[in-house]
This record gives structure tokens, sequence and C-alpha cells, in this order.
């Protein structure tokens, strides 16, 4: 049974491809910061699939060297999704950028010198938006310039870890996929709320969230995510290239809105935030601040290569949207 050493495996994203990666009979051996989340991990799992044994953890930090060649000793794969994510923009932005850098670099280093054949990387669309002035056009050419206005700390810290690994795998054997999604949603594994993309579900069903920004970009079904990752480990086509993992065409925040509204959420609202309005609470709010690179533009990526090589299909918008509606209104 082959083995994959799976960073960030607590985060939702990471529960989604711990699920995956068993049910497709892989072994699994997630990184966590803290050896005491892994039995609740554990269980998290359990609900979703029976692990039969192949289910393990070991401590590891992205800013530590300790451990991360013991790690990847004994595994034939790494997927390395672990980095930090923050909506609200950072006092210091090397409170992100530092941590995806490097901690990128250890998994791949870590990885060559254990012969590991391939690492998939989870990156994002955010690495791929050019000058931040909206672009329909995104495609596995498309890098973001971290160096143009309104570019916040959090789309730094994906460029310049994709810019890293890809520059780590120039003169080596080892094999780089990386894997691009939009915003992320759909369903929990677990009953934890306090993540970026089910907070912002749990604001719009309750109605405390009663406006969204005007933006619009493709949006991505962590099921989609987590399969194509899965997908991506042993696919010969996949090798070094760059993946878009997301709906067939850019979705507004305010269809999100509307979706559920019209099947039957009666406390959402589906009002615009002025854009004047971002910009101005961006001055004094970083959140809002956060929000500049996508206000009043669209983003559109083009999923024609990753519908190719895996013969895959996105999962729908409207399902997606009421998927997470569902199991946010499940544990609220």
């Amino acid at each position: 049974m082959k083995k994959v050493l799976l960073t960030g495996i607590s985060g939702y994203i990471g529960q989604h491809c711990a699920v995956e990666l068993l049910k497709k009979g892989y072994a699994v051996k997630g990184t966590v910061r803290n050896l005491y989340k892994a039995q609740k991990l554990t269980k998290t799992i359990e609900k979703n699939i029976d692990i039969n044994g192949n289910l393990e953890f070991c401590e590891l930090d992205l800013l530590n060297d300790d451990g991360w060649d013991e790690a990847v000793a004994d595994c034939d794969f790494v997927m390395h999704v672990a980095s930090p994510f923050f909506s609200k923009v950072p006092k210091d932005e090397n409170e992100l950028i530092k941590p995806a850098v490097e901690g990128t670099l250890r998994a791949l280093n870590a990885a060559n010198k254990a012969g590991v054949k391939r690492v998939v990387l989870t990156s994002s669309m955010v690495a791929m938006l050019g000058d931040l002035t909206g672009n329909k056009n995104i495609n596995e050419q498309s890098w973001t310039n971290t160096s143009t206005k309104n570019i916040t700390a959090y789309l730094k810290s994906k460029t310049l870890a994709e810019k890293s690994a890809w520059d780590f795998v120039k003169d080596k054997e080892l094999e780089l996929v990386t894997i691009h999604p939009g915003p992320v949603y759909g369903p929990t594994l677990s009953n934890n709320l306090s993540g970026e993309s089910m907070t912002l579900f749990k604001r719009i069903i309750t109605g405390e969230l009663k406006q969204m920004i005007n933006a619009s970009i493709n949006m991505s079904d962590v099921r989609d995510v987590a399969k194509i990752h899965v997908q991506a480990l042993e696919n010969s086509e996949a090798s070094n290239q760059r993946f878009i993992v997301a709906t067939e065409i850019a979705h507004s925040f305010q269809e999100i809105t509307k979706v559920l509204k019209s099947n039957g959420y009666e406390k959402v609202g589906t009002g615009l935030i002025p854009n004047f309005m971002v910009k101005l609470l961006s001055h004094f709010n970083s959140e809002m601040k956060g929000m500049l690179p996508y206000v009043g533009k669209e983003y559109e990526g083009n999923l024609s290569k990753t519908k190719e090589v895996f013969n895959w299909k996105p999962i729908p918008f409207d399902k997606m949207v009421l998927d997470t509606a569902q199991s946010v209104s499940d544990y609220l």
C-alpha cells in the first residue's frame, strides 16, 4: 500500500483530502502542529470512512526543520496542503509569507532527499491573477504580479510559495503538480465553523451579513479539490503541471446569496456593498482591505486542461452552495 504524507490534515481541505486518499486505497500520515489534535481528527475522519489502520499522525511545524526527514522517509508521495490563510490583512505580511514559503520548501526538500517521486501542492487561483485588474482568461501560464497595487499578504504568500516550489524542482527529478482552487466551499466534515468558508456561510444564512462585495471568480467545491489532489498523485499527464480546480465559469458572491434566498433561507440578504464603500472602509478595516484585489472585478479561469487530463467535470455551483449551507445549518 502506498503512503502519502499529508500536511495540514486538520484543515478544511486537508480533512477532505484524507478521506479521499483513504477511499482510494492509500495509507495516510497526517501532519499536525500538536499531536493532541490526532484523536479528534481520527474521530472526524472515521465518521466518513473506515480507516482500517491506515491513518497515522506526526508532529511538524512549517517554520521548524525538526522531524521533516523522518516524516517523509517511509512515504511514496507528499501532498502539501498546509498554508496559513486569513482574509484579513495582518500587520506584518511575513506572518503569512514566511510559513507559506518556508513550509513549502521544507516539504519539497524532505521529499527530494527521501526519493519521493511526486509532490502535489495546494496553490490557489490567487497566484494567477496578473496585475489584479480583472482577467477573464486565467490559465496555467498566469501569475500574480506581487509588486502590483493592492496586493495583499495572502496573495503574495500563495504566489511566492508556488514560485519557490517551481524554482526548487527545476534541476531535480522530483515531480511537482500544483492545484489552484478559487474560494473553496462545500460541506465541512467536522463541527468546526471557525474557518473562513464556514464563517462566511454562517454569517450569510443567519442574516448577520446582509451585503456582499461586488466581485466574481470561479469558486471551488472542496470535494472536487480533494478529488483532483488525489488523482494528481499518479496521473502521468499531470507531471509538472498547474491545474485550476473550480466551477466552469466565474460566479459572483451575490449569486451565493441569491441561490440561498431562492431555496428557502429567509434571513439571507442579497444586497451589494458599493465599491466605493469597500475602498473607504479598507483604510480602517483589515478585512475590507483584504477584499481590494477583488472588488469591482471579475476573474475567470480556464478549466479545459484540468477537465481533459482528469476526465473531470466540476460539481455544479448551486449544489455546492446548498450543500455548504446545509452542512453549516446542521451545526448551528
